[in-house]
């Protein structure tokens, strides 16, 4: 659904998968004694929000998609997010916030609308999934109302981590007249494919009914 996407009161989900990890600085040159590829790993994913699941828009009446029927639209913003990489498991926290706009004033409103946590490994595969709900006090007068939210995983440090043979390959110091000084290792499909194992995202974005989704991709 989503990882194309490069990749807010509320309720902390809590993600329990095997693994999550993200490249900090891959491909960086070291050339200080002789060349080789210095990559700077962490165990904390990329956190980002995918495309086209940023915002959702709720009509009035609901099999309407007329802008003269738009009632609400709430948006994704100031995406944050902490790491704590020590030790066997990893806790990652990313934050945000949803604000919201209505077209019609009148009366105190309380909207709830649902959004979901996703950590994808090696930018395709699921791993785990969580769906919560963030809540909107909208009083009455106000066209406006926010709230924040917030999504966790915890992870296996061991399973983030490359495997030596990799490592080695990736940071070898190659010098001139070497048979495969001007090769760059991160060509090899097999080693790609270790880095993407290893490598995860923690996506965040408003869980949306298909027509939904398609409105957001085709208006």
């Amino acid at each position: 659904m989503m990882a194309n996407g490069r990749l807010k009161k509320l309720v902390l989900v809590t993600v329990s998968v095997l693994a999550v990890s993200g490249c900090a600085k891959d491909g960086a040159l070291d050339v200080s004694s002789g060349v080789g590829v210095s990559v700077t790993r962490t165990g904390c994913p990329a956190v980002a929000v995918p495309d086209h699941t940023g915002d959702i828009t709720i009509f009035n009446p609901v099999n309407s998609t007329d802008s003269s029927a738009i009632d609400v639209v709430a948006n994704i913003t100031n995406l944050r997010s902490t790491c704590n990489s020590e030790g066997e498991r990893i806790y990652t926290e990313a934050t945000f916030d949803v604000r919201a706009v209505r077209t019609r004033p009148t009366g105190a409103r309380t909207v709830t609308v649902p959004y979901f946590s996703t950590v994808i490994q090696g930018g395709t595969a699921v791993v785990a999934k969580r769906i919560n709900n963030v809540t909107l006090e909208f009083a009455d007068g106000d066209y406006r109302a926010s709230a924040s939210a917030k999504a966790g995983s915890y992870v296996d440090a061991s399973a983030a981590r490359l495997p030596e043979d990799v490592i080695e390959r990736l940071t070898r110091k190659r010098k001139a007249g070497d048979p495969d000084a001007a090769l760059d290792p991160l060509a090899d499909p097999a080693v790609r494919a270790a880095v993407a194992r290893s490598s995860f995202e923690l996506l965040v974005g408003f869980q949306l009914t298909q027509a939904q989704l398609q409105y957001n991709a085709t208006r």
